[in-house]
């Protein structure tokens, strides 16, 4: 009798009925409540469900055509080249424990999962597919060479179909075979950010700084790259990051190129893109390296405060607004020396998607950039706040997430 009201309960609520087995206290309490069943009821279908012949077909069948579909396609390990607007996403990397905070890989894996390149089973479980991501980008922050690694069934048209199940924001723009042990984080030689910013963050301290006017002298960008270039080489960026003292190996950062490009007009404002690259940065270094020379060519302090932000003496480093902060490329020389060559694998240089990729930056993140600055002033209100700018802190104030680094390139 129970075995035949459960095929009736089945045949009105398939869907629900596959969820049985996943319900746990306020879920299957809530289930209870909306179908007026009690909860041994509940219960009693679970354990009908189980032994009804057609609950274990459906199961049968799917693990079926999952079986299918690994011997149809092969499984490879894969570099995917993505492109990204960060704004409303809370970074790249997904966090369990606070799913309710959307993050640019959960979008990735359901398309995974939607494009069918990947096992439904391990989405909650990545770490099967050995999925790795190259940078961590922070809150807000946008993208347009982030490289992930993980393994997939090689489906046809792999690319069209991810996309269509990714939003517009977000895209793959590349796929290419590599090595079974290629890791797209510890195989990363180096990364290049870009910062995009109104240039009258470069304007005297006592100018209105809301005047949309402005326009960069050459003097000023030559001042202003002369101090981005004090920081190439290596140096110990403790200050430019929290929790890391002048003793921590982990500080020492090398720095290969920064500078400031030549300015362009968006919608009447003058902005400019900088752009830098190093090895790895820790978290808020670079946003705090921008930060600091926006405050000395401003007049805040003097251009020297940078030299000594690297000594043992605790300085406060002023960090710019996350708006305008860009992933633009991760480099693999060492594997692309290696493997590139080995008529078997690609070099990792997707010089075939600069277009693409251009195109992206156009449609999706300069746009975004601009909006978001002149409606939201995001550059504006902070430059207020540098007149009172401790630069001779001693306390370490408010704390971000312990050693953390803005490309997830943990040295310890």
């Amino acid at each position: 009798m129970l075995k035949s009201s459960c095929r009736i309960i089945n045949s009105v609520l398939s869907q629900h009925l596959l969820q049985f087995s996943k319900l746990k206290g306020d879920q299957t309490r809530v289930f209870c409540s909306s179908f007026n069943m009690t909860e041994d009821s509940v219960k009693a279908v679970k354990r009908a469900a189980d032994d009804d012949p057609h609950t274990e077909t459906e199961h049968e069948d799917k693990k079926l055509k999952t079986d299918q579909e690994e011997r149809k396609y092969p499984k490879k390990k894969v570099a995917l080249l993505m492109a990204y607007s960060g704004k409303g996403y809370y970074g790249m990397q997904r966090n369990a424990r606070n799913s309710q905070f959307k993050t640019i890989e959960d979008e990735l894996v359901t398309a995974l999962v939607g494009a069918r390149c990947i096992p439904e089973g391990h989405a909650e479980e990545m770490k099967k597919m050995s999925f790795q991501r190259s940078a961590r980008t922070d809150k807000g922050v946008s993208a347009v060479g982030q490289v992930v690694s993980l393994k997939v069934w090689m489906i046809e048209n792999i690319l069209e179909k991810i996309n269509a199940h990714l939003p517009p924001q977000i895209r793959v723009l590349g796929c290419k075979r590599v090595t079974g042990g290629f890791n797209s984080k510890n195989n990363c030689y180096a990364r290049t950010y870009s910062y995009m910013l109104p240039t009258v963050a470069f304007s005297p301290k006592d100018y209105n700084q809301e005047d949309t006017s402005f326009r960069l002298t050459s003097d000023t960008l030559q001042t202003v790259n002369r101090l981005f270039g004090l920081y190439k080489g290596t140096h110990n960026f403790h200050n430019f990051t929290s929790q890391k003292g002048h003793r921590d190996p982990s500080a020492m950062r090398y720095i290969t190129h920064m500078s400031c490009g030549e300015p362009f007009i968006r919608k009447d404002v003058e902005f400019a893109v900088i752009t830098v690259r190093g090895q790895s940065f820790m978290m808020h270094q670079i946003r705090k390296m921008i930060g600091l020379v926006i405050a000395v060519v401003k007049g805040y302090v003097d251009e020297g405060v940078i030299e000594k932000s690297w000594g043992e003496e605790k300085v406060g480093v002023p960090k710019a607004p996350g708006l305008g902060l860009v992933l633009e490329r991760v480099h693999f020389d060492g594997y692309n020396k290696r493997f590139g060559g080995d008529g078997i694998h690609e070099t990792l240089e997707w010089t075939e998607q600069e277009e693409a990729i251009a195109d992206f930056k156009e449609k999706h993140i300069y746009p975004t950039i601009v909006d978001t600055e002149l409606n939201e002033k995001s550059m504006v209100n902070w430059m207020t706040s540098l007149c009172i700018h401790d630069f001779e802190e001693t306390a370490t104030g408010n704390q971000d997430r312990k050693d953390d680094d803005e490309d997830g390139n943990a040295s310890d």
